[in-house]
């Protein structure tokens, strides 16, 4: 009873001071992030691998939540400089190597497990592509958030990964698994890279997948 005591009244102050904003008449706008930043914090707790660290915001998602509230597009030569940064932070591979294996690519798109509080420190995260695109033409249940992937690889005419005409697309879709927002600063595609979700191993065999004209995203 103590410790529902102790989660409670940190929440009930912040109602009641959103209670008392609500019938302010200034501009609100500084105390409703303050205070919905409280609400945040009060909300969750570090459990398993899953910290309250994943709240903090980087210059980039402040800027595109900020847009995103106000309802007013980012400021283009501020998206400018954040992709720009984006990009040169991008790790391309060591080896120079982009493609690995599709198969594994295409078990790594299918698994939406990991990042979660249960997950064992080190285990390998899913890709969870399916739950924003269409991958192949055998699908009936996909996400829509982002769009279809089917014939990736064969509508930008890639025949061969090997050729050196592939060489800006492998580039590219390396580039855009690895933080999409160096493409389109407020992209909510997730920064596998960047943010270390996926292993570069896996983000090889997600090149494969989108890239091999023996995939089944390019049948």
């Amino acid at each position: 009873m103590k410790q529902q005591r102790q989660f409670w009244l940190p929440m009930l102050g912040v109602a009641s001071s959103l209670a008392i904003l609500g019938c302010a008449s200034v501009d609100r706008s500084a105390d409703l992030d303050r205070l919905t930043e409280q609400i945040m914090q009060a909300s969750f707790t570090d459990k398993g691998i899953a910290k309250v660290d994943r709240l903090k915001q980087d210059e980039n998602n402040a800027a595109c939540s900020q847009a995103n509230v106000t309802g007013k597009p980012l400021d283009a030569k501020v998206a400018a400089r954040l992709e720009a940064d984006a990009l040169k932070a991008i790790k391309w591979p060591a080896d120079g190597k982009f493609a690995g294996d599709w198969k594994a690519g295409e078990k790594l798109a299918q698994n939406g497990r990991g990042m979660t509080w249960n997950d064992k420190p080190g285990a390998a995260n899913g890709g969870n592509c399916y739950n924003c695109h269409q991958i192949s033409k055998e699908e009936i249940s996909f996400g829509t958030l982002g769009p279809s992937l089917y014939n990736y690889g064969k509508i930008r005419g890639v025949k061969d990964l090997d050729s050196p005409e592939s060489k800006a697309m492998l580039e590219y879709t390396w580039g855009k698994i690895w933080n999409a927002k160096a493409y389109n600063a407020c992209s909510d595609m997730p920064r596998f890279g960047h943010n270390g979700i996926l292993s570069e191993g896996q983000m090889r065999d997600l090149v494969a997948l989108l890239l091999d004209p023996a995939s089944p995203v390019n049948k």
